[in-house]
């Protein structure tokens, strides 16, 4: 089996925007060191404080104190309002009739936004590994393309044996409370048989600049609904 079946899918935070986030920490930091230089500059003896540097005043104590106060709150509504519109990527999976070939079971997986604010797609990429024989496959991270040509040579074809969905760069993924989802491929049973992995990696910017990232295995459960005798009609 491929290494790639032991990475978590679960959502995680990769990079934080520096302007709504980096700026007013940055900002923060600094009143708090102006604060700690005015601090020590007060227990300077009054004679001291005409020499060089203490006689460097930098903000008035009243004014820091509010900037102080400013700055804290900023950072703390950032931060909940950074988990107020955080998306909530999911996926799911079921056997279908129809989607492939007339009245044949097919695994489809679909995806979903479950927070209440729109994300937008920033890369969108997957990566396959067939059952075929050891090294067979692609073991990096690579463009839908590049994943069709591996499993056109690996014997298995578009529209028959699988369709994969591309996102590109912009795609919006809309927050949603009734769990639809976003179709990300449909899989023949002889699919699901000659394929061990196939995971799809998409990072998604949210409102504030955030950049969240998930891997959805997509043949999880595939393989434990196999045998379930008949197939869920399309609904959806």
């Amino acid at each position: 089996m491929a290494d790639g079946t032991s990475l978590p899918d679960s959502q995680r935070r990769v990079r934080r925007s520096p302007l709504l986030f980096t700026a007013p920490l940055v900002l923060l930091a600094v009143l708090i060191l102006v604060l700690l230089w005015e601090a020590v500059r007060a227990n300077v003896s009054p004679g001291a404080r005409g020499d060089w540097p203490w006689r460097l005043q930098l903000l008035d104590m009243e004014a820091l104190g509010s900037l102080l106060a400013v700055a804290t709150g900023a950072v703390l509504a950032r931060a909940q309002y950074a988990r107020t519109v955080r998306p909530y990527l999911g996926w799911r999976g079921s056997w279908r009739t129809g989607l492939l070939v007339e009245g044949e079971p097919a695994w489809r997986v679909g995806m979903m936004n479950g927070g209440q604010h729109i994300a937008v797609i920033e890369s969108w990429e997957c990566r396959v590994v067939s059952s075929s024989g050891p090294g067979t496959g692609t073991a990096a991270w690579v463009a839908v393309p590049d994943v069709v040509a591996t499993l056109t040579a690996d014997g298995l074809s578009v529209g028959r044996d699988y369709q994969l969905i591309a996102f590109g760069t912009g795609f919006p993924l809309v927050g949603t409370g009734n769990y639809d989802t976003v179709p990300v491929g449909v899989f023949s049973r002889r699919f699901v048989e000659r394929i061990d992995v196939l995971q799809v990696r998409v990072r998604v910017t949210d409102v504030v600049g955030d950049s969240h990232e998930r891997v959805l295995d997509c043949m999880r459960g595939s393989r434990e609904e196999y045998n379930v005798p008949g197939a869920e009609p399309v609904n959806e």
